[in-house]
C-alpha cells in the first residue's frame, strides 16, 4: 500500500471496521435465529423495503459495473448505460407481475419454483447449472476484476494479496446469513454511492484542469468538455455499421456495434438479459422472497429508481478516462479498457483515494457475500437436503451452507489466481454477460412461459433449457458457416481478428424465441391445463397508490433520459 497516504488508510480501515462492527451487531441481535436455515438463507423476511433495495443494488453493482462498465464507457460510451436503465424499467415489471406470483406460492428458491411449477429433474438439472455459471462465470469475474483494480491503486505486485483480503472481507459478512449481509448492504450501498459521486465530481473537475489548463476545475466544465471532446460517445443507439470500410474507425465502429447492436438489441437479447438476471436470479430474487408483498414491490422499486443514476458512478469515468487519453494525459496508460478506472482513481488526492478504494471494495465484497449465500442456498436446500441428507437438522444445514460457502470461495481463488477463464483478454463486463447469455435464453423462456401459459409442461421445460443452450451455441459459433453474413436473421460483422461475429445479444433473442417456439410445440402434446399450473388472478398484480407514484417517476425519469441521449 505505499501508493496511499496515511489519510486513505484511515478512511479504508474505517470502513472495514464500522461495516465489520455493524454486521456483528446485526448477528448478535439475530443470534437466537440465525442457526434456522431459513433465516440464515433467507433472513426469514426480515429485511424493510429500504433494505431490500439497497441491498439489491449492493449486490449488483461490484467490479463489473465498477471496472467492466466503466471500460465499456471508456470505449463505447453512455450507449453502454442501457444496461442500468432498461433494468429500471425490468424492475418495474418485475415487481409487478412476477414477486406476486413467488410470493403467493411461497417460493424461496429458483429450483423451488421450477420443482413446484414443472418437476424435480428440471429443478435438479437447473440448480445444477446455476451453481456452475455463479462459481465460474459470476464469482471468479468479480474477484478477478476487484483484484486487479485494487492492485493497480495499491501501486505495487499485490494482486494475489488482494484476491485473498477480498474473499476473507467477504467470508466474513457471509457467514452470518442473509439478514447480516441485508443490512451490511445499506451501508456499502452508501459508500459506494457517496465514494462513487466523489470519484466522478472529482474526475470531472480534473477533466477540466487538464483539458482546459484551468487552475481550479468545475465539474461543470469537466462534463460539457466530454461533451464536446467525445460527442460520439453520448449516443445511447449506435449507427450501423459495414463491413466494407476497412479502416481503423471502421472497425471500431464494428467492434462497438458487436457489443451493443443499435436499436435492434432491445428487441433482442437486451431484456432477457435484464428480466432474467432481475426476476429469475436466486442470487438477486433472494432478498425480497419471504417479504411482504407491498414490502418486496417498494424494495424493488427503490432498486430500480437507484438503477438510474448508477451510469454516472459507473459509466462517466470511463468516459473522462477516454477523454483524457485521447489528449496525452494518462501517462503510463496503454488503453486498455479495464484500467480505465483505475487510471482515473490514480488522480484522486490523499483521503479521497482511499474512500474510492472503500466504495470500490464495498461493491465487491458485497457482491461477493450476495453470490456466495446464493451458491449456499441453492446447494443446501435444492440439493444436499432433498439428495444428499434428507433428515438433517436446522443447525446441519447451516453449517453445510457456510462450508458451501468457503469451497466456492476457494475454487474461485484458484480459477483467478492465474487468470484461467481468460476474463482479462475478453474484457470483465463483455465476459460476463456472453456467457450467461448462453443458458438466458432457456431459462427465461422456462420462467416466463411457467408464470403465465398454464399449458406449459416438465417435458417442455427440459427441452427449452437444453434447447436454448445449444441454439446459444450454435448462433455464436456455427450459423455464420450454414448460414453466411447476412440474412432475414442477422448480420454478421468483421470483429478485430479478422472474423465474422454475430453480436451476441442478437445471437440471445433468437435464441429466446426459437426456444419459445419449440417449447410451445412440445406443450401442445400435453393436457390443456397442467396440473401443476400457478393459479392467478388480476388481482395479484393490482398495485397500491404510492407504489404506482414510484412507477410514474421511474418511468418519466427514464424516459428524459432517452430523449436527451438518443
Amino acid at each position: 500500500m505505499s501508493s496511499l497516504a496515511l489519510s486513505d488508510k484511515i478512511v479504508f480501515v474505517l470502513y472495514f471496521l464500522i461495516v465489520a462492527s455493524y454486521g456483528y451487531w446485526v448477528y448478535r441481535k439475530k443470534k437466537d435465529t440465525v442457526s434456522a436455515s431459513q433465516d440464515f438463507f433467507l433472513a426469514e423476511g426480515s429485511l424493510t423495503w429500504w433494505a431490500i433495495g439497497a441491498s439489491l443494488i449492493a449486490s449488483n453493482i461490484s467490479a463489473e459495473q465498477f471496472i467492466g462498465m466503466s471500460g465499456e464507457g471508456f470505449f463505447v460510451g453512455v450507449a453502454i448505460a442501457a444496461y442500468e436503465w432498461i433494468a429500471a424499467l425490468g424492475l418495474i415489471i418485475i415487481a409487478v407481475w412476477f414477486i406476486p406470483i413467488y410470493l403467493k406460492n411461497k417460493i424461496y428458491t429458483m429450483p423451488q419454483f421450477l420443482k413446484t411449477r414443472y418437476n424435480e429433474s428440471v429443478a435438479l438439472v437447473m440448480a445444477i447449472f446455476w451453481l456452475l455459471l455463479y462459481v465460474f462465470v459470476n464469482f471468479t469475474s468479480i474477484l478477478y476484476l476487484g483484484a486487479v483494480a485494487i492492485n493497480g491503486l495499491l501501486g505495487g505486485d499485490y494482486l494475489h494479496l488482494v484476491m485473498i483480503g477480498l474473499m476473507l472481507m467477504a467470508l466474513i459478512i457471509t457467514l452470518g446469513g442473509m439478514k447480516v449481509i441485508g443490512y451490511t448492504d445499506v451501508i456499502q450501498v452508501a459508500v459506494l454511492i457517496i465514494g462513487g459521486f466523489a470519484t466522478v465530481y472529482m474526475a470531472l473537475e480534473i477533466v477540466d484542469q487538464r483539458i482546459n489548463h484551468v487552475v481550479d476545475g468545475s465539474a461543470l466544465a469537466g462534463f460539457n468538455t466530454l461533451l464536446s471532446q467525445a460527442p460520439e460517445h453520448f449516443h445511447l443507439i449506435l449507427p450501423k455499421p459495414n463491413n466494407t470500410d476497412m479502416s481503423a474507425a471502421g472497425q471500431l465502429a464494428r467492434d462497438k456495434y458487436i457489443i451493443l447492436p443499435g436499436i435492434a438489441m432491445y428487441f433482442a437479447g437486451q431484456w432477457i438479459l435484464n428480466l432474467n438476471y432481475w426476476g429469475c436470479n436466486q442470487y438477486i430474487t433472494q432478498r425480497a422472497l419471504g417479504a411482504q408483498l407491498e414490502t418486496a414491490r417498494k424494495g424493488i422499486l427503490f432498486a430500480g429508481f437507484m438503477k438510474l443514476f448508477m451510469p454516472v458512478i459507473v459509466m462517466l469515468p470511463g468516459i473522462a478516462a477516454f477523454v483524457l487519453y485521447k489528449n496525452g494525459q494518462l501517462a503510463g496508460f496503454e488503453g486498455g479498457k479495464d484500467g480505465a478506472y483505475s487510471a482515473i482513481l490514480a488522480f484522486l488526492p490523499a483521503g479521497l483515494k482511499g474512500l474510492a478504494i472503500a466504495a470500490l471494495t464495498a461493491a465487491i465484497v458485497a457482491s461477493l457475500a450476495g453470490k456466495a449465500n446464493s451458491i449456499s442456498t441453492i446447494f443446501t436446500l435444492d440439493i444436499y437436503k432433498k439428495y444428499i441428507n434428507q433428515h438433517a437438522d436446522e443447525k446441519k444445514l447451516v453449517w453445510t451452507g457456510r462450508l458451501t460457502v468457503f469451497i466456492s470461495m476457494v475454487i474461485a481463488v484458484i480459477f483467478t489466481w492465474k487468470d484461467l477463464l481468460g476474463i482479462g483478454g475478453e474484457g470483465g463486463f463483455t465476459f460476463i454477460q456472453k456467457y450467461t447469455g448462453f443458458i438466458s435464453p432457456g431459462v427465461f423462456a422456462m420462467f416466463i412461459l411457467g408464470f403465465f401459459w398454464k399449458r406449459t409442461t416438465g417435458a417442455a421445460a427440459m427441452t427449452g433449457l437444453i434447447t436454448g443452450f445449444l441454439l446459444a451455441i450454435f448462433f455464436n459459433s456455427y450459423a455464420i458457416p450454414l448460414f453466411g453474413t447476412e440474412n432475414i436473421m442477422y448480420t454478421a460483422y468483421l470483429n478485430k481478428s479478422g472474423a465474422y461475429e454475430i453480436p451476441f445479444l442478437i445471437n440471445m433473442g433468437w435464441s429466446f424465441v426459437l426456444t419459445i417456439i419449440i417449447m410451445v410445440i412440445v406443450s401442445m402434446a400435453g393436457p390443456k391445463v397442467n396440473p401443476k399450473a400457478f393459479e392467478i388472478d388480476a388481482s395479484m398484480f393490482k398495485v397500491s397508490k404510492s407504489t404506482l407514484v414510484l412507477i410514474v417517476i421511474i418511468l418519466m425519469l427514464l424516459s428524459a433520459l432517452y430523449v436527451k441521449f438518443w
